[in-house]
């Protein structure tokens, strides 16, 4: 069976970024669908995405801005019924987007059910660990897997693997708490070192206060997930 590969990718102003990550992966012989769902943006990124000549691309636009979340449900929604591959990327890795080729061809070649960005080192000072030690140590306690990219929205799954939600989970812990379901699964993750970069947080107000809301969510989706899982 040849495979078909769709990509979702959430957007909240993006105008910036939107089209080099678009022509990041258009061109790319392994994508066979790309879906842009814009969530509620008040700037130009679904006139920009829209703007791209691509029969791959097909752009959505939320009334309001519903979060990541809600996005990527809307995403699965309106994937092609043919898709047996799906990823989830971020809008803002400009033409960075390239490398999630890395992360789509383990799955093409069966070595594992999920794959996961592994981005390199920082280029700025962001938060001082908490969010990724809490993140990597809940994973382990409750799977007994080691991963170091647990945080990581850049993904590729096989179709199957999704089924087990409902629907993705809304909110910052949204990764970890699919990641502990995934694995209490038995279905197999790897992490794939990638080339990519997007908008780093920083360590400021707003970057502290972004933390601060992961880490609670976190705890939050942990402590519902040992509750399930007892």
């Amino acid at each position: 069976m040849k495979n078909y590969v769709s990509i979702i990718i959430p957007a909240y102003n993006e105008g910036e970024r939107i089209l080099d990550t678009l022509n990041g992966i258009s061109n790319l012989d392994e994508i066979d669908e790309i879906i842009v769902v814009d969530d509620g943006s008040s700037d130009k990124t679904y006139d920009l995405a829209k703007s791209i000549n691509s029969d791959k691309i097909k752009c959505f636009k939320l009334d309001k801005n519903s979060g990541k979340g809600y996005a990527l449900n809307f995403g699965l929604k309106n994937i092609s019924k043919e898709a047996n591959i799906v990823g989830f990327l971020d809008a803002d890795l400009g033409n960075t987007s390239s490398e999630v080729l890395k992360l789509v061809k383990p799955i093409i070649n069966n070595e594992a059910d999920v794959s996961i960005a592994k981005f390199p080192p920082p280029k700025k000072k962001g938060g001082l660990g908490f969010v990724k030690n809490l993140a990597k140590e809940s994973v382990l306690e409750m799977t007994g897997v080691e991963l170091t990219s647990t945080l990581s929205g850049q993904r590729v799954f096989k179709k199957e693997v999704l089924k087990i939600f409902d629907e993705i989970p809304f909110g910052y812990g949204v990764e970890v708490g699919m990641t502990i379901d995934i694995l209490k699964n038995n279905y197999k993750i790897i992490e794939v070192l990638v080339n990519m970069t997007h908008n780093e947080t920083g360590r400021n107000l707003k970057g502290f206060i972004h933390r601060g809301k992961q880490y609670y969510h976190i705890k939050k989706v942990v402590k519902q997930k040992k509750i399930e899982w007892r």
